[in-house]
């Protein structure tokens, strides 16, 4: 946790970094939506970034596609090819919004490559950290961890129709994924912030807003 910390003091700037995780189904867009909203009607349009990983650049949506709807057989390909779009989506527009003084608000990013590429397809965890710092990610000052269970968030994948290549997984691969995020939250609860995704969208969105301004507060 404190090695966590010191990370976050290196790579403070003038703005903000907001991130969103969870398993696929938790309700990461639903609650990324609620807090734009809310940061904008606050701070106004211009102060706000909203984005995703993968893809929230030009040419990462090409990338995006290749992972969920083709994707890669062995897990290498997999991490390289999520890399690659994030040094890109940080170079490009990540880093310029912070640097501009915004709130930078981004649904998946650095928990999630732990959780899905080590705990789901067994990558050593150090190996991929130790990446992270090889590329110099910014280190977001606060993160939304929605945890939903496992079973419920693969019937709410399960209804949606066509799965993606990380659905097709199964309920087996969620609940490792989820193990993931459960380690990193306890390791690090300062930056990692855990909601109950059985709650409903009001009460968890009620929790973030609350939680961001306490943070936002001088």
């Amino acid at each position: 946790m404190e090695k966590a910390a010191a990370n976050r003091k290196m790579t403070k700037n003038n703005g903000v970094f907001l991130t969103l995780e969870g398993i696929d189904g938790c309700g990461k867009t639903t609650q990324a939506r609620i807090l734009v909203g809310n940061l904008v009607s606050r701070f106004g349009k211009e102060a706000v970034f909203w984005t995703k990983e993968p893809g929230g650049w030009p040419g990462g949506e090409k990338i995006r596609e290749l992972l969920l709807e083709h994707g890669m057989q062995h897990p290498l390909s997999e991490l390289f090819l999520f890399l690659a779009d994030r040094c890109e989506h940080i170079r490009r527009e990540v880093a310029p919004a912070l640097s501009s003084g915004r709130i930078v608000v981004c649904e998946r990013y650095i928990d999630s490559t732990l959780a899905y590429q080590s705990w789901g397809r067994g990558i050593s965890s150090e190996k991929i950290e130790d990446l992270f710092r090889w590329c110099c990610f910014p280190v977001p000052d606060l993160t939304f961890w929605i945890d939903l269970p496992p079973g419920k968030a693969y019937h709410r994948v399960s209804r949606r129709g066509s799965p993606d290549r990380m659905e097709e997984k199964g309920q087996s691969f969620l609940e490792n994924v989820r193990e993931g995020f459960l380690f990193l939250s306890r390791r690090d609860p300062e930056r990692i912030v855990s909601l109950d995704g059985n709650n409903d969208i009001k009460t968890i969105a009620r929790e973030i807003e609350r939680r961001v301004e306490v943070f936002l507060s001088p």
